[in-house]
């Protein structure tokens, strides 16, 4: 049997709209692993928050492997090891958090085990308890001890976030990327990661084709990783233009087993 490879987004995607992972879905991951093919949740959110929900998912089981931070540390979920991290440099992150307060955004990095911001907002609030992560906040960043940052989190709304984005384009070219998870969250990352990497990453990893690889997203960081996998499959609750850079769309949404579509049509 030549092995297959699933890579999945969580929120939107895997998850339904109550974060919760619908038993239609839970049941085919399952057959998908008896059946020895991989399963890895790719998402945005950090390792410690990644780790909470794949060990309520269920996915931490041989064959299971997490890409964090939108590829920036990867991850073998049943090992519990890491397989691979590129942080951003830790220098940038003062100016960047500074840049950031002066247009009235809320920005956080993190540790590895706490989201690290200056200032307690509601945005910070909000985003912890979707996440489950504790937060700490710190006098400067620059200050807050030895951590590695793989990643900034932007949030704000849509026209501030697009301006703040323009600004980092034009400071960071060739250093730092920048893309939207949703229209109020703002990834920024090292140059060259993304989801799109560790798609390919992993299947070198792994030895696995990337003619036998599917993934499956929603939103526009999924954009890499549906055009790096041999079938992109777009969720039917993902925004209009997000069709286009994959190769197949669901019939059933996030809430209606639309994880389940795909495996059963693709992976088994």
């Amino acid at each position: 049997m030549n092995p297959k490879i699933f890579f999945t987004d969580l929120d939107g995607t895997l998850l339904n709209d109550h974060q919760e992972i619908t038993a239609g879905n839970r049941a085919a991951i399952s057959d998908a692993l008896a059946a020895g093919h991989k399963i890895v949740i790719a998402t945005g959110r950090p390792l410690a928050s990644a780790s909470i929900q794949a060990e309520r998912l269920g996915l931490i089981s041989e064959g299971c492997y997490a890409i964090t931070y939108n590829g920036g540390l990867i991850y073998d979920s049943f090992h519990q090891k890491v397989l691979r991290g590129t942080s951003v440099p830790k220098e940038l992150l003062a100016p960047i958090f500074a840049g950031a307060h002066a247009m009235d955004i809320h920005i956080h990095t993190y540790s590895d085990t706490h989201i690290l911001s200056e200032y307690e907002t509601p945005q910070l609030l909000e985003y912890s308890a979707t996440t489950l992560l504790p937060w700490k906040i710190v006098s400067s960043i620059e200050q807050a001890g030895d951590f590695t940052p793989y990643k900034m989190l932007a949030i704000s709304n849509h026209e501030k976030l697009l301006a703040f984005q323009q600004e980092l384009q034009s400071r960071y070219s060739g250093i730092l990327e920048s893309f939207f998870s949703c229209d109020v969250l703002l990834e920024i990352v090292p140059s060259g990661i993304s989801k799109g990497f560790a798609v390919k990453w992993m299947c070198n990893y792994l030895g696995i084709p990337l003619v036998n690889s599917v993934a499956a997203g929603d939103a526009q960081n999924d954009i890499p990783m549906l055009e790096a996998a041999h079938i992109g499959a777009v969720m039917a609750n993902a925004l209009p233009e997000i069709a286009s850079h994959g190769n197949y769309v669901t019939t059933a949404d996030n809430n209606h087993d639309g994880v389940a579509e795909i495996i059963r049509k693709f992976i088994l």
